[in-house]
């Protein structure tokens, strides 16, 4: 008897189909905390107010990548906290099947997902696949969930990073419009706005107004 008909008379994974689970969710990693976690999130906001701020490589791609993912971790916990809780420990256990575990492990995640999807996002892709609009959050398929959740994040960053890169351009425009008025047009407005701008962040404590409004945004 073959793995495949193994497990679709017992509900359970031979351990060659176990190892090959492993080794698929593995390389699928990436994949999935670009698109079900709030990694997009966190990486287009600091990118974003790396470009406010004018530095091009300070701090450096990974940095901000390195932070995004720390940044991640903390916020994507109590999902993983659930998941291990309502589906790894009852499986280590063999109180359920693999099948089982992994529908009691997508739980979480796609209310985590739908809870920062906006209906409209959701709407849009239920009507381009001709899905009747679902009456309960268990009905939504991932397929429809995740790419919803993706368009949100996508909205969301942005409307971020324009919060964000707004008291950098009020900068911008009040050092252009002063060296005007002195009659300085030779002297570029980046050399004087960059220390300003620098001065101000560190005044106001930006890292900390920033890491915090981002973790206050998936409250």
């Amino acid at each position: 008897m073959s793995p495949l008909e193994l497990f679709q008379k017992s509900g359970k994974l031979s351990p060659e189909l176990s190892v090959l689970a492993a080794l698929t969710l593995l390389s699928l990693l990436p994949a999935v905390i670009l698109t079900v976690t709030s990694f997009t999130r966190f990486v287009i906001v600091l990118g974003f107010a790396r470009q406010g701020i004018g530095t091009q490589s300070s701090p450096p791609n990974q940095v901000i990548i390195g932070l995004s993912l720390f940044l991640t971790a903390f916020t994507m916990a109590p999902v993983v906290d659930r998941m291990v809780h309502d589906a790894y420990e009852p499986l280590s256990r063999g109180e359920i099947t693999e099948s089982q575990a992994m529908d009691r492990a997508i739980a979480p995640l796609r209310g985590f997902m739908l809870k920062q999807t906006r209906e409209a996002d959701l709407a849009l892709f239920y009507e381009a696949s001709n899905t009747p609009l679902p009456q309960t959050e268990e009905e939504v398929p991932l397929r429809i969930a995740a790419p919803a959740f993706m368009v949100s994040e996508l909205t969301t960053a942005f409307e971020l990073g324009v919060l964000v890169l707004l008291p950098f351009l009020v900068i911008d425009l009040a050092v252009a419009s002063g060296l005007m008025s002195m009659g300085m047009m030779m002297v570029p407005p980046g050399n004087i706005a960059l220390p300003l701008k620098l001065l101000v962040f560190v005044l106001v404590d930006g890292w900390n107004l920033l890491i915090g409004s981002l973790l206050a945004s998936y409250r």
